[in-house]
């Protein structure tokens, strides 16, 4: 296998209500790059929820009181937390300044995808999509692509630094289930079951260069399972989850 990871590099500044498909194809042309049925097309959540008017003005939030308190211990933003506490669905923790909460979507992580970077205008914040897997199939359909995967950056519980994951597939059954298959020895494997979705994300990940504007990479070389696919999947049920 040989892996071709590419960055399109003049993706413009994208507003709310931007045509994202139009504006990936317009750099891709700029770029000489054909985006095809073999195309893996990778967008960063950022742009997507830009585009599509996920955007709090942080100045019309009035804080609670639970959210002033832990603010106040913690030298955070009161408007913020109570972003965080509006778009979540439970929190998972709150110590130590850090805020651990699930979306509305079963996303478990930090601050509920509440973001100020890379974000134009004082007090602008994004939030994440509404429904990122509608949003890959808008962009899947429109760019005629192999397949789309909105990523974001996650923490991990057990190491350190960020890695991009898929929170929004569309064209791509995001997990390979190779229980029942035999490895190389002729061993029964039981238990493995490759997120290849977020593999795909995080390769992108490594050309996202985060103050280098290039939210969208493409991915070519990559032979996956073509299907309808939903990032949903990705998320662990609860009861299989031995840490909630």
């Amino acid at each position: 296998m040989r892996l071709e990871i590419v960055p399109l590099t003049t993706i413009p500044e994208v507003r709310a209500g931007d045509d994202l498909a139009t504006l990936i194809q317009a750099a891709a042309a700029r770029e000489n790059q054909i985006i095809d049925a073999e195309t893996v097309v990778a967008v960063a959540q950022k742009i997507v929820s830009k585009a599509e008017g996920a955007l709090v003005d942080l100045r019309g939030i009035s804080p609670s009181p639970v959210a002033q308190s832990w603010a106040a211990e913690w030298g955070k933003d009161p408007r913020l937390i109570e972003l965080v506490l509006t778009q979540s669905r439970r929190i998972v923790k709150m110590d130590r300044g850090v805020l651990i909460a699930e979306t509305a979507t079963g996303l478990v992580c930090a601050n509920a995808g509440v973001d100020q970077s890379n974000v134009d205008g004082a007090g602008i914040t994004t939030v994440l999509p509404q429904d990122p897997d509608a949003s890959a199939r808008r962009l899947h359909a429109a760019l005629g692509c192999g397949t789309v995967l909105v990523t974001d950056s996650f923490g991990r519980p057990w190491r350190e630094g960020l890695v991009d994951v898929a929170i929004g597939v569309s064209g791509i059954e995001p997990l390979s289930d190779l229980r029942g298959t035999a490895d190389r020895h002729g061993r029964k494997l039981t238990a493995t079951v490759v997120a290849v979705a977020d593999q795909l994300a995080a390769a992108a990940g490594l050309a996202m260069v985060k103050d280098a504007g290039c939210p969208v990479v493409l991915i070519r070389g990559y032979n996956w399972k073509r299907a309808g696919g939903s990032a949903r999947s990705l998320v662990r049920d609860p009861q299989n989850d031995l840490f909630r």
